[in-house]
C-alpha cells in the first residue's frame, strides 16, 4: 500500500469497535485510502467527496457519491432522513453545519471515528482558519449524546500539526447508553 494510501493509525487503532461486515462511510474521502482498508477487512464501503477521480481509479469497487456536501443538500437519504452505517469515518475534514448530519448517519451501536485538525494548527500551516480548526474540547460537546471510547486533543509530530480525535458509538437503546458494556482494548 502506498504512502498516500496508508490510513490514519487512530482509525485503524479503532476499528476494532465496528460490527464484523458493518457498512461504513467516509465522508470527505479523498482518495479512497479508507475505503480500501474498511473493505480489506470485510466491510461495505460507501465514500463521498466533491472529487471522488483518485478514489474511483484505486478502488473501483466502492460505492461513491460525487457531491459538494457544503453547498448542496446531503446525497444520501430520502425525505430529510440520511442514510445509516455502521460506521462513520471522518479524517482531515471540518464543516461545522455537516456535523449533525454526520451524526446521523450513525446508526444504533454505530462507531464514529473522527480525526481532524485542531485549534494551534495554525502555527504549522494548513489549515490556519479557525473556519477550519476544532476547538479546544468542541469534538467531546459535538459528540455528547454518544458513547465516547476515546478522546485526544493536542500536537502530533512528524509532521507537525494540532488535531482533535475521537472514537464513539451511538446507544443502542433509547436512554443514551448501550444496551451492553463496551469491551475495546484501550
Amino acid at each position: 500500500m502506498g504512502l498516500l494510501l496508508k490510513p490514519s493509525a487512530w482509525i485503524v487503532r479503532w476499528s476494532q469497535l465496528l460490527e464484523p461486515q458493518a457498512t461504513v462511510l467516509d465522508v470527505a474521502c479523498g482518495s479512497g485510502r479508507h475505503l480500501q482498508w474498511f473493505a480489506e477487512h470485510g466491510h461495505t464501503v460507501t465514500g463521498i467527496d466533491r472529487d471522488i477521480d483518485q478514489a474511483r481509479q484505486r478502488f473501483p469497487g466502492a460505492e461513491l457519491v460525487c457531491a459538494d456536501m457544503e453547498n448542496e443538500p446531503w446525497p444520501l437519504g430520502a425525505n430529510g432522513h440520511p442514510r445509516t452505517f455502521g460506521a462513520v469515518i471522518v479524517a482531515n475534514y471540518l464543516w461545522r453545519p455537516l456535523m449533525p448530519t454526520v451524526l446521523d448517519c450513525l446508526a444504533p451501536g454505530g462507531v464514529l471515528l473522527y480525526e481532524t485538525f485542531a485549534s494551534g494548527n495554525e502555527k504549522f500551516g494548513r489549515p490556519a482558519r479557525a473556519d477550519f480548526l476544532l476547538e479546544p474540547g468542541e469534538l467531546l460537546r459535538t459528540c455528547a449524546s454518544l458513547q465516547v471510547i476515546a478522546y485526544e486533543n493536542g500536537f502530533l509530530d512528524n509532521p507537525a500539526r494540532f488535531i482533535q480525535r475521537i472514537a464513539a458509538i451511538r446507544p443502542k437503546n433509547g436512554a443514551g447508553q448501550l444496551v451492553e458494556p463496551s469491551r475495546c482494548v484501550l
